[in-house]
């Protein structure tokens, strides 16, 4: 067995990325070696992305470059996971024949045994393996970190139940369901052993967490539990929706020092006409009220959320309420995407569809927008002393490259620290801003002793 080499790209968001880990734990322990080299490897495994358009494209482009080796490569399989594999499994069964397995979102704890038929039967027929999307996978699996070690995700819960009519994700990865406590607790437990100081708290929607286990949302008994493991440092939460964040969370956040004063609150829009048309459950009052609450409650935490330009039926003028917005609410992250048009939502089939350049470049305008804002932010924070975790060192030069609570691994910006100390990945040190370049920060390593 252990002369078996497997290669796995892992593509789309941090949640598919956990069920990545998780395959791949099975698979060492079953004695399954890996390699970065896709010529080399026995076995070839993409866990795919099509929550929009550029992920969808991604993810066949990926498929396709890695058939390939099944003829130039050592490759005797070639298995595809993932939403994708969920949502399009006749047609990449039919059109890309180099795929010998296809396996759904929920089912992807059986890729031992997939691996093991696909490798000592040399079956001619293909392998599906599609569990129902009611089902809840992987609780309690063993895990292999691809994120360098000192941060992870805990993905909590998996499925959506808000069905917004421009998301394909309730139909490929099912309703909510929550997973359990003691299960997330263990989890945090192993990978806190493994060296990991930061957790990220992911789901479709972190908010809702325990709703159906516990019959109430559950998310600040869960970061008092995870608060309570020594070796765990940060833990961020992200994909909250405004409308779910309660008082008992705000004030846990504020109340416990572990906890990073850092939401991410994905809010899509700020028109209400639009809002209504997305099957969002906010309108701008309520969105304004809750920023302005949650900045007055913990006066520096930093705000990240996510738009959509050009969804169908947006007119000029539901443009220029989402321009005022960004401009009014200094949000301290943000990104744009243009809305993808994805079959099988409502949206789809909206009338009023906006021309793609229409929708580019009113994303092109809103980053522009809060290129601004950032900058100015970052500009503000020179002065100011902050804790980094340090993720690396800057190659041939006496600096290292860090975060600070107020950005995410991968997403938010870094800040690159001078200092001719040793130090280490995974430290945690504390930092004078000196200097700010666009979205990072430069600073120099503070001496508390010399103040």
């Amino acid at each position: 067995m252990s002369n078996i080499q497997i290669f796995c790209a892992s593509l789309g968001c941090d949640k598919n990325l956990v069920d990545t880990e998780k395959m791949l734990g099975l698979l060492e322990q079953e004695g399954y070696r890996f390699t970065d080299d896709e010529s080399q490897a026995d076995v070839i495994l993409v866990n795919t992305c099509c929550f929009i358009g550029d992920a969808k494209e991604e993810s066949v482009n990926t498929i396709l470059e890695m058939a390939r080796f099944k003829e130039t490569g050592s490759a005797k399989a070639l298995i595809v996971t993932g939403c994708l594999a969920q949502r399009y499994q006749k047609e990449i069964l039919e059109e890309i024949p180099e795929v010998d397995a296809v396996l759904g979102t929920t089912s992807w704890e059986e890729i031992v045994p997939v691996v093991k038929e696909l490798l000592e039967e040399k079956k001619e027929t293909h392998v599906t393996c599609f569990h129902s999307l009611d089902e809840l996978s992987g609780t309690g699996k063993p895990r292999i970190l691809t994120t360098g070690g000192h941060y992870a995700y805990l993905k909590i819960a998996e499925g959506c139940d808000k069905r917004c009519t421009y998301c394909i994700i309730p139909y490929l990865r099912g309703p909510y369901r929550s997973v359990p406590m003691e299960d997330l607790v263990r989890e945090a437990e192993e990978l806190a052993r493994q060296g990991v100081k930061e957790l990220i708290l992911v789901a479709q929607e972190t908010t809702l967490y325990g709703v159906d286990l516990y019959g109430k949302k559950s998310l600040p008994q869960l970061l008092e539990r995870l608060a309570q493991i020594p070796e765990i440092y940060w833990i961020r939460i992200q994909y909250c929706y405004p409308e779910e964040i309660t008082d008992e969370l705000i004030e846990t956040i504020r109340s416990q020092e572990k906890v990073c004063h850092y939401l991410d609150i994905p809010i899509q829009h700020a028109s209400d006409s639009i809002l209504k048309r997305m099957g969002r459950r906010t309108n701008q009052e309520q969105l304004r009220r809750m920023v302005e609450k949650l900045r007055e409650r913990i006066p520096d935490i930093v705000l990240r959320t996510t738009l959509i330009s050009g969804f169908p039926g947006e007119t000029e003028e539901d443009y220029e309420t989402l321009m005022e917005f960004v401009d009014q609410m200094e949000f301290d992250r943000l990104g744009v995407f243009p809305y993808s048009a994805e079959e099988d939502t409502p949206a789809f089939s909206f009338p009023d569809q906006i021309p793609q350049e229409i929708k580019e470049k009113r994303r092109d305008e809103i980053m522009e927008l809060q290129q601004e804002i950032a900058f100015e932010k970052s500009e503000a924070m020179v002065g100011r002393v902050l804790t980094v975790l340090i993720e690396g060192k800057v190659v041939d030069e006496p600096a290292y490259v860090g975060r600070t609570y107020m950005d995410a691994p991968g997403v938010d910006g870094l800040i690159f620290v001078n200092t001719g100390e040793e130090l280490m990945s995974g430290d945690f040190v504390r930092v004078k801003v000196t200097g700010a370049a666009d979205y990072d920060l430069i600073g120099e390593i503070y001496d508390e002793s010399a103040q």
